[in-house]
């Protein structure tokens, strides 16, 4: 067969035949007696053989070692292409993220496209002093889109990039949800430090989409996550946290700031009684530590009303004294007011 009737069956064309044979890669069984190319029914299985390995990414110079090695083992190519193919899929999919940021941000020409640019590399850095200034600098000058933002503060270990994040994110939830939905998926990640990073962004967030996450996080099976919601909606006057937050003085988890918030609450007379009440009842359920009935006790301390000096006039004469002396000590600060 002909090189132009193997062009037209195999759909290689003559001049990457010709190219092959330059190589060694492919050797025509014979000649015609005009000299022309003459390729066997064995020419054309290996073409098809070339072609094959071709599309699974091997170099020519791969392909020939392939076909000529009789020693040659797919195994340790073929892993180290699914390597190299793994890395170019993640850089395309890096490259496809940013298009979509870029074009999230509606740029209106291309300086502003590359003002974005340069914010998603900086968010991007190394340096922490580089993220921070991105994060401060995004917002009406250099759009940032929300999406970028909430990666980035997930990701972020510096408590101070961190926070540049997070009021950042703040500015962006003025105009629509802040990323409330990404935050909240992103409670449920299997790695805890994630977890957290979430709920405190969410708590950073005005309104009521991010309020709403929060109250559903009440009920999350992360403590962590349990707490931070907690804090975050005792300090707006949720007093569906109380629980929560007698329950982290009780565990001894940010204690003292649970105990702020509950003093925030107690602002209302009801939520003050029912405060006091669940203070009390956890301090009777809590009788075998000792170190979680002082806490609980202390926090009694800023919770006005009759249920709060009745728990505190009965703990005075609790048999632990360091509970019994604390109670006394707070009853003469009440009787002073």
């Amino acid at each position: 067969m002909l090189i132009g009737e193997v062009a037209r069956r195999s759909g290689v064309s003559a001049r990457m035949l010709r190219h092959y044979e330059s190589l060694g890669l492919l050797r025509p069984s014979g000649r015609t007696g005009s000299g022309y190319r003459e390729y066997s029914g064995e020419d054309i299985r290996r073409i098809f053989h070339i072609e094959s390995l071709r599309s699974l990414g091997l170099s020519l110079r791969e392909i020939g070692r392939a076909l000529d090695d009789s020693g040659f083992t797919p195994s340790a190519l073929v892993d180290d292409l699914i390597r190299q193919t793994r890395r170019r899929i993640a850089a395309e999919t890096e490259l496809l993220t940013r298009l979509r940021r870029i074009d999230a941000a509606e740029p209106a020409d291309w300086e502003e496209v590359l003002q974005v640019v340069a914010v998603l590399q900086a968010l991007g850095s190394k340096s922490a002093v580089d993220r921070q200034r991105a994060a401060l600098s995004s917002g009406d000058e250099v759009p940032v889109p929300v999406e970028a933002l909430v990666e980035a503060v997930l990701s972020e270990t510096d408590p101070n990039v961190a926070g540049a994040l997070r009021w950042a994110l703040a500015r962006s939830g003025e105009g629509g949800d802040g990323g409330t939905a990404l935050l909240a998926d992103a409670l449920g990640s299997p790695v805890a430090a994630v977890r957290e990073r979430a709920v405190r962004s969410l708590a950073a967030l005005p309104g009521d989409r991010a309020a709403a996450r929060l109250r559903e996080a009440l009920a999350h099976p992360d403590a962590v996550v349990r707490g931070q919601a907690a804090l975050a909606l005792g300090t707006r006057g949720s007093a569906d946290t109380v629980p929560t937050l007698v329950d982290m003085i009780a565990d001894g988890r940010n204690d003292t700031d649970a105990a702020d918030a509950l003093s925030v609450l107690a602002g209302d007379a009801a939520t003050a009684e029912r405060i006091a009440a669940a203070l009390a009842d956890r301090l009777a359920r809590d009788a075998s530590t000792a170190p979680a009935r002082v806490r609980l006790t202390q926090a009694l301390a800023d919770i006005p009303g009759p249920t709060a000096s009745r728990a505190l006039v009965e703990l005075s004469s609790d048999p632990d004294r360091a509970v019994s002396l604390t109670a006394t000590y707070l009853l003469r600060l009440r009787d002073a007011r």
